[in-house]
């Protein structure tokens, strides 16, 4: 399954596991790569000694090409920068803030830049900052999200048709019929975040992957989007936040309520009631968890079963 993605970034099959805070270390990315795809190591919740040791494992795990997603707004970003490059990771996933800052500087030292975007809007100012790759991701993405709440069906070809470069499509992607039907849309690949977070490989908590599994359609909800807008399992951190807003809370109360290190406690930590538990409206359609080989294996198969079904029609 080869196109002008995979080749750009060196994979066999157009699947990028996201870089999902506190889900996304060596062992995932590692496996990813392994299996075909392109594994991302999730710089978000990672100190620039943590993120230096998951690239060096990583590497040792695979001799395939791997990326880390970075969050611009990191405070740290110049330290994570400067060990992505003196590592030479091949690919770098931006998200939250302005592309045009580092891109340039990674890609003088040769590494492919993609930029996640949740509006036409934010998409022509990353092409207009140079990046390679343009990931559009809906408004049904677990964790960090847009404020727009357009859904990937609607952004996908909004933004192919806007613009030629390669494109990868993001949010409420969970299997290989999503998958078949990104790319009809007119995305070449597809980034899936929420059900590499609960395969075996993934970091988190064996709470929150079993919370996860327990979802059902409706037990997610975009919030806090005064502050920085996250798709989280309602519990009761969320009946807080609800609660705060039906008092008018100002923006600092909601900052106080939130606090510090609220994902690591429910994904990491597993603390189902006071962590932010942070996933896609898609993590409804799941029953089980896989190795993220299998995953990968069973997206293909449906994949193809899904075309070789829509042709014969």
């Amino acid at each position: 399954m080869y196109n002008r993605l995979t080749n750009l970034l060196g994979i066999r099959y157009p699947i990028i596991q996201a870089g999902m805070v506190w889900n996304s270390g060596w062992k995932l990315a590692s496996s990813v790569s392994n299996s075909g795809g392109l594994g991302l190591i999730g710089a978000g919740s990672m100190t620039p000694e943590i993120l230096n040791e998951h690239i060096t494992k990583c590497q040792k795990a695979t001799k395939l090409p791997f990326g880390v997603n970075l969050p611009l707004l990191y405070k740290q970003i110049e330290q994570h920068i400067k060990i992505i490059l003196r590592h030479q990771v091949p690919v770098v996933f931006t998200s939250a803030g302005n592309p045009k800052i580092w891109t340039k500087t990674l890609q003088k030292e040769g590494v492919a830049v993609a930029h996640v975007v949740s509006s036409l809007k934010f998409a022509l100012k990353a092409q207009e900052s140079g990046v390679d790759i343009i990931v559009a991701e809906g408004f049904e993405a677990g964790g960090h999200n847009g404020r727009e709440e357009t859904t990937t069906m609607v952004l996908v070809p909004i933004i192919r048709k806007a613009m030629n470069l390669p494109l990868i499509a993001a949010g409420g992607i969970g299997s290989g019929r999503a998958m078949l039907a990104a790319m009809a849309l007119g995305a070449e690949g597809v980034q899936i975040g929420s059900r590499f977070a609960i395969t075996h490989e993934s970091s988190s908590h064996s709470h929150f992957k079993q919370r996860v599994l327990d979802s059902m359609d409706g037990d997610t909800i975009l919030t806090l989007k005064e502050l920085t807008p996250v798709r989280l399992i309602k519990n009761a951190f969320y009946q807080e936040i609800k609660a705060a807003y039906q008092r008018g809370a100002t923006k600092d109360e909601l900052v106080t309520i939130l606090g510090k290190d609220r994902a690591k406690l429910g994904m990491f930590e597993g603390d189902l009631d006071q962590g932010e538990l942070e996933i896609g409206q898609v993590s409804a359609q799941f029953d089980s968890i896989k190795s993220a080989r299998k995953l990968i294996d069973e997206l293909i198969m449906e994949f193809n079963e899904t075309f070789r079904s829509l042709k014969s029609m």
